[in-house]
């Protein structure tokens, strides 16, 4: 049987097998509209193994290694960008379609009334405007003038060849590329991270629940002592206490509107974790620098790898598709990494409202309206007012409407900074750059080849002020009485920042010994306020403890030290539970049959590892417990489980809780133990790696045949080596770069995105956390070769 009949008949056998569970939410319900594999989609599966492409910008080469990377080389940045352009939709442009749909608030266009929330969400937060202005900021820039060749490679496919399967599977051709849509991928990254509705949810359980209670599940401090700058005798900003962001009065919101809301904010498990290590505590003396963000875990890849060689400068790295430069990486001077700080940068208001105006102070004024249509695909469109204040767009939805301020919603110069880290030739320009990296807020950690090592926190940072006075965030303020201001914010304009952190006062550290960041609080006592909803403090805490002890030592840090620390998956949720777990199985009553299990428990390292019964005894009695220590309060108030607190706060509840009143902590974790092993003895699998594999990993059309294998893989949620199962995210880029030998950097698949790609499916490595090289020399064989158009 020849090749082409093989790909019909295997998938052909998968599609009748069925289709699995979507990760892209708004795509659900709707592949029965799938158009049959006709010709036109086997069509785009026969992709040419090289081809010679005419440019407006000059020569460049296209050479893909073994991994299907690739290595562009070219006369100019002009012809590198556009040849970028080129080769990421080659790869990608079903996913880049589908991505700047989603924020556009146009993708019920292609798949129909499943999208319409989604899309109604976007419109009215009018992102599309935000990247607007931006590109009206930046187009005159050299990133723009790059960003403008890119869109220009984006397009010989998109505009052309647009040959990605799933394109003919919905039937439908994608519109041509534009600069703004770039911008709009940038916008979507830094909502990804920073977009939160947590003030909204804390104020409904205040209001729910009580002050006392929400103070409880929503500590503004973890208490823990692993900070990412622990030293206070370095150039870091921090001076005093900020107070809570808790107010004396708290304004609530509709739950129905707080649930809707929170359908569309960051996913739970986003995070990162990263570390520099100066040369003086390596065995090379160089520096090293380690990051793995944590992002949703799909196929394809949220990051496509690349190599670049331009005639100024070289960078190896990862961006996300349909952007052009490099977004962690290195280059032949230095390396960077990034992870989430989790700074707040969104405030929600509430306003006195009559007859389509609101209260602004002392005077009232019209909302800014404009009257948009939400294509439907197959059904009756939708037409939508979006209504803006003098903070930002305002969420209306069954006559429930909260505003919304947020930094992503002006304009930036993130893409020009993230432009400039290629081409930094030390320190200085890093810092440099890193002063016009406006949204997101993040971790930087970066290290050169003259032994430097650097950690700063990147992004606009607001000082909220009422009359006058500083005041924190965290709650829902009052719009009409002009509480909480930004001063220096223009939404859908251009800001001058001046009300916002001063660069200098944002917390950093220059040339640390090592510094590792995790997410969790960045500093003890913050100049300004930050944030209250740091990440649970495990991985921060883990980090620290084996570079610390490792220093302390008289083995010096290596390569492969930092490899496997990336690798560790010590629980450390499982460390301070199961014991007290082990001895309340162990006093109770009739427990022949559960006997094995709290062996097996008792017996554990609790390390989160594939062959391990113990690791997946804890990880299904974990949620058995919290599910039994909140549910039936939450349940009660019509509070859903997106309301219970983090894992922190329901291992530190006391024994005489509130929340174990009329009955007992050891009773409640011994019915989640039998809970859990009833779902064990009747699932498919009895050890972890049964049940924490990669087939959660799914592709967005929700089809099986477009996914990834089910492998077993390590990890968990808390643990360094990062993967959360139940809501796939985790480990979406890990890279080692020491500063005088090879880099090494492992992606959870194919750098392609398309199925029929020998490079469509490479999890192995990243299941098994292990690496490839990440070489900054030129390598592969020639696949796309880039001619000025004026020579064809």
């Amino acid at each position: 049987m020849d090749s082409d009949l093989t790909r019909r008949a295997l998938v052909g056998a998968i599609l009748a097998g069925g289709v699995g569970a979507s990760v892209f939410s708004p795509v659900r319900g709707y592949l029965e509209r799938f158009a049959p594999l006709s010709g036109s989609a086997w069509d785009a599966t026969d992709q040419p193994d090289s081809r010679t492409i005419g440019s407006p910008y000059g020569a460049a080469e296209v050479r893909y290694d073994e991994y299907g990377v690739p290595n562009v080389t070219g006369e100019s940045e002009e012809a590198v960008y556009f040849a970028v352009g080129y080769a990421q939709a080659r790869d990608r442009a079903f996913q880049m379609d589908l991505q700047r749909r989603l924020m556009a608030g146009e993708l019920a266009a292609v798949v129909g009334s499943a999208a319409v929330d989604s899309d109604e969400f976007r419109t009215k937060m009018d992102f599309t405007g935000a990247a607007q202005v931006t590109w009206d900021s930046l187009a005159d820039s050299r990133a723009g003038e790059l960003t403008e060749a890119y869109t220009a490679g984006v397009n010989e496919i998109m505009a052309d060849d647009p040959s990605a399967l799933e394109f003919s599977l919905l039937e439908y051709e994608p519109d041509p590329w534009t600069p703004v849509e770039t911008i709009l991928m940038q916008k979507q990254i830094a909502w990804t991270l920073t977009g939160s509705f947590r003030a909204l949810r804390t104020a409904l359980v205040a209001d729910r629940l009580g002050e006392e209670v929400a103070e409880e599940l929503y500590p503004s401090r973890l208490d823990h002592e692993s900070p990412i700058i622990r030293d206070k005798g370095t150039d870091q900003a921090s001076q005093q206490r900020t107070a809570s962001g808790r107010g004396s009065s708290r304004h609530t919101v509709d739950p129905g509107l707080v649930d809707w809301l929170s359908e569309f904010e960051s996913p739970s498990g986003i995070g990162s974790n990263s570390w520099v290590v100066a040369g003086e505590h390596t065995a090379s003396g160089a520096p090293i620098v380690a990051n793995d963000p944590h992002l949703s875990l799909m196929a394809p890849p949220v990051w496509y790898e690349m190599n670049l060689s331009t005639p100024e400068t070289s960078v190896r790295g990862v961006t996300f598709p349909g952007v052009p430069f490099v977004v962690i990486g290195e280059n032949d001077t230095g390396a960077w990494g990034f992870t989430n700080t989790g700074a707040d940068v969104i405030d929600f208001y509430r306003y006195d409202t009559r007859d389509g105006e609101y209260r602004y102070e002392d005077e009232w004024r019209a909302f800014e309206t404009e009257q948009r249509t939400i294509e439907v695909d197959g059904g009756e469109n939708r037409n939508i007012t979006v209504r803006k204040t003098v903070h930002g767009p305002v969420i209306e939805r069954e006559g429930e409407r909260v505003g919304v301020a947020w930094t992503g919603h002006t304009a930036e110069s993130t893409p020009q900074a993230v432009y400039e880290y290629s081409r930094s030739e030390g320190l200085d320009d890093v810092v440099e750059a890193t002063e016009d990296f406006d949204v997101p807020t993040q971790n930087l950690v970066y290290a050169d080849r003259d032994g430097n090592t650097l950690y700063y926190v990147t992004g606009r940072i607001p000082i909220r002020t009422t009359d006058g006075e500083v005041v924190p965030g965290g709650r829902i303020l009052d719009g009409s009485a002009g509480e909480g201001e930004w001063d220096g914010f223009t939404p859908f304009g251009t800001s001058s920042w001046e009300g916002f952190v001063p660069f200098e006062e944002k917390p950093h550290v220059t040339n640390p010994d090592y510094i590792g960041t995790a997410n969790q609080r960045i500093v003890n006592d913050p100049e300004h306020y930050i944030a209250e909803p740091y990440s649970d403090p495990y991985r921060g805490i883990r980090i620290y403890d084996r570079l610390d002890r490792r220093v302390r030592s008289d083995d010096p840090i290596d390569p492969q030290f930092i490899k496997d620390l990336q690798r560790d998956t010590l629980d450390l949720r499982a460390e301070a539970l199961v014991p007290l777990l082990v001895e309340v199985a162990r006093a109770a009553e009739d427990t022949d049959e559960i006997g094995r299990y709290v062996d097996a428990l008792d017996d554990w390292d609790h390390r989160m590892e594939g062959d391990s019964l113990a690791a997946l005894v804890f990880t299904r009695w974990f949620d058995e417990y919290r599910e039994r220590v909140f549910g039936p309060t939450f349940e009660e108030h019509d509070l859903g489980a997106s309301y219970y607190p983090n894992d922190w706060v329901l291992q530190y509840l006391d024994p005489d809780s509130r929340w174990f009143e009329g009955r007992s902590r050891a009773g409640v974790m011994l019915d989640a133990l039998n809970a859990a092993i009833e779902a064990i003895e009747n699932a498919e699998y009895d050890t972890y790696g049964g049940y924490n594999t990669t087939g959660a990993m799914d592709h967005p059309l929700g089809l099986d045949f477009l996914g990834y294998p089910a492998l077993p893989t390590d990890g968990s949620r808390a643990t360094v080596n990062n993967y959360a199962v139940e809501n796939p995210t985790g480990s979406s880029w890990r890279m080692v770069c020491p500063m005088d030998g090879p880099s090494s950097a492992v992606i959870p698949g194919g750098n392609s995105g398309s199925y029929f790609s020998a490079h469509y499916d490479q999890l192995e490595l990243w299941a098994d956390t292990e690496y490839k090289s990440m070489s900054r020399e030129i390598r592969g064989e020639s696949t796309l070769t880039f001619e000025p158009e004026d020579d064809q």
